[in-house]
């Protein structure tokens, strides 16, 4: 098996690495964050300039069609630029969904906005009693008309505030917990009845808290065939969980990186740190735990398209555990590292240790997904 990038892909690697340094270092991305907007509309033109926001789009409607490795790539230059801006709400989430889900219509009206960096979008799911129960909806969506009428709440939804459209699930029948029943569909953020409350997140990103009460759309906003939304819920979650483990190992070499020059520098005794063992052995255990993840991260990326549902959803499981449990070595790792001003907010490795905290927690955490390896291995 081939396990190099392709040209394009390291051209793209080179790429989004030049930019970072060039216009997003860590003082530019601390003036984004200290902004009103708590993003860059100028860095989100940037990246629709380079095709960054195409990139995994179909061709047809003004993408690149590129495929999961192509993403892997992009998400680890997020990772290691800690990156704020919503690629994964909107081009991962969002644009995957309408790519996979919507309507002919829906997909010319949105997606070339999209790659254009025009529109923003939202998915807007998770609800509070869920707790990682992807069918555990209770927002429904009643017919009136020749249209529907949604009422529910959502909560953490990921640059909700932000979106120019949502992408709001909704029981049309059965009961919560149903897999069967549940649709999916197109909402202007304007709409009468939805109500947003933005607000940051531990690791420099936005969410909101979205309620929609009475709000009122057309027939045309439904997504996909009526009460069937269930393979493409599961769908985006798999892949948001193979793009954020690619994000961790951006995240990792990072932090790793940051260690190394820390101990290099830093002395004590009159000799950098670096040269006392102990601390060697505990670099060494991160460096590992970082390579053990990356091929955990490969592996969710290659199997994010195949057929096998059952394949898919274990090899899936397994990465975000292992990632979820490495990020949190790594994380610890450095911090301890650094010493005292390790969790400070002057230091990068604090505010990657929370993005990789952050990730454990989106999707699932590790606890979570080695439950549902337990319980497959148990039902085999």
């Amino acid at each position: 098996m081939n396990f190099n990038f392709s040209e394009e892909q390291e051209l793209l690697r080179d790429t989004l690495a030049s930019f970072i340094k060039r216009d997003y270092d860590f003082e530019a991305r601390r003036e984004i964050l200290e902004s009103e907007a708590g993003w860059s509309r100028e860095t989100w033109t940037a990246f629709a300039d380079m095709g960054l926001l195409a990139l995994p789009l179909p061709e047809e409607h003004g993408g690149l069609g590129g495929n999961a490795i192509d993403l892997f790539v992009a998400m680890e230059a997020i990772g290691r630029g800690l990156i704020v801006e919503p690629f994964l709400a909107t081009v991962v989430l969002g644009a995957g969904l309408v790519a996979r889900a919507g309507t002919e219509s829906q997909q010319a009206q949105v997606l070339p906005a999209v790659a254009s960096g025009e529109c923003l979008l939202a998915y807007a799911h998770g609800e509070h009693a869920a707790r990682y129960v992807l069918s555990q909806v209770e927002t429904r969506a009643r017919a009136d008309g020749d249209g529907w009428v949604i009422d529910g709440a959502k909560t953490v939804v990921l640059h909700g505030a932000q979106a120019d459209k949502l992408i709001v699930s909704a029981r049309t029948r059965g009961d919560a917990g149903d897999e069967d029943g549940l649709s999916l569909f197109l909402v202007d953020a304007k709409a009468e009845g939805l109500h947003r409350n933005d607000y940051p997140t531990q690791d420099g990103a936005r969410a909101a808290e979205v309620v929609l009460r009475g709000v009122r759309v057309n027939s045309e906003a439904l997504m996909g065939d009526l009460h069937q939304a269930w393979p493409h819920i599961v769908h985006a979650q798999e892949r948001a969980i193979a793009a954020v483990c690619a994000e961790a190992i951006g995240l990792m070499d990072t932090l790793n990186q940051d260690t190394i020059s820390y101990l290099q520098t830093r002395k004590q005794f009159g000799v950098a740190i670096g040269s006392f063992q102990a601390l060697q052995h505990r670099m060494v255990d991160m460096l590992l735990a970082t390579e053990q993840a990356r091929s955990m991260a490969y592996l969710a990326a290659v199997k994010i398209d195949s057929g096998d549902a059952a394949e898919r959803a274990q090899a899936l499981a397994q990465a975000k555990t292992l990632i979820g449990q490495s990020g949190r070595t790594v994380g610890q790792g450095a911090v301890q590292l650094h010493g005292g001003m390790g969790v400070t907010l002057e230091v990068r490795a604090a505010h990657l240790f929370k993005r990789l905290t952050m990730i454990n927690t989106q999707f699932g955490d590790a606890d979570h997904h080695l439950g549902q390896l337990s319980d497959g291995l148990l039902a085999a």
